[in-house]
């Protein structure tokens, strides 16, 4: 309760910012819509030129492309850790945040909030609804709680990721390059996988298996029966990931000296 209370105060205090200058607020939720519109548009311009991709009808890609935006923007609205080196270690803001009784990592989530991205969630949603009554996918018991368990589980192995990249921030304090490539690397999971050559198939399940967030949960919904089993593993790559991120990060703190005078 006391973490969701803080969730819940940092909400507020951003909200009671951002509608003071409501025009920016607006301008950063539109700007997140036409850039998952253009990735859309681009989709429908690919099936322009063929019936099926890799064995994929083009309403199982934009489904597929639906559930990979609704963990995106969870992600995008509780974890962004951009900036973190060069506030937190550069600027010696980690120093205060240290000082506070939350877990460090919670504070930062926290402090760099952003609630437009959930707009991107939002759209998803609808997206999978309206792509899943055109291919007359039945609407079963365990549908919502299967949404909520694979879509928290691929949060999941995004934070962990994320988290685990970050933490090299504590060794050295210059930008390492490495997560706006891992910003690249991760939109391969808003298509099928199997539409990559079998080396990436393999980085995209087991290295970084971005495609726990997108293609492999959203089979369970499409009866894709030959990934089945593989889909079922998203929770347990979840656990395993945000693991992973986890002892990482409070490794790296222990090596944090701090920002000194």
């Amino acid at each position: 309760m006391y973490y969701l209370g803080l969730i819940i105060e940092y909400m507020k205090n951003y909200m009671k910012t951002r509608l003071t200058y409501r025009a920016d607020f607006w301008v950063e939720v539109v700007s997140d819509l036409l850039f998952q519109a253009t990735n859309f548009i681009f989709i429908l311009v690919i099936f322009m030129h063929t019936n099926s991709l890799a064995g994929w009808s083009q309403g199982e890609v934009i489904f597929v492309y639906g559930f990979f935006m609704v963990p995106f923007g969870l992600f995008g609205c509780f974890v962004n850790m951009w900036n973190f080196s060069e506030r937190y270690i550069t600027k010696g803001e980690m120093d205060r945040v240290l000082t506070r009784p939350a877990h460090n990592l919670f504070q930062i989530f926290l402090e760099n909030i952003n609630p437009p991205s959930l707009s991107g969630s939002i759209i998803g949603l609808i997206i999978m609804a309206i792509s899943g009554t055109q291919l007359g996918l039945p609407f079963e018991w365990w549908t919502i709680p299967a949404l909520i368990i694979l879509s928290l589980s691929a949060v999941a192995i995004y934070t962990g990721i994320y988290t685990a990249l970050t933490s090299l921030s504590f060794y050295s304090d210059a930008p390492t390059g490495i997560i706006p490539l891992m910003y690249n690397i991760q939109n391969y999971g808003r298509y099928p996988v199997t539409i990559y050559n079998r080396a990436i198939q393999v980085l995209l399940t087991w290295i970084l298996p971005f495609a726990f967030v997108g293609v492999y949960p959203a089979a369970i919904f499409l009866q894709r029966t030959e990934m089945m089993k593989i889909a079922l593993l998203t929770p347990v790559m979840g656990a395993i990931f945000a693991g992973i991120g986890l002892v990482a990060w409070n490794y790296g703190v222990k090596k944090y000296k701090g920002a000194g005078s």
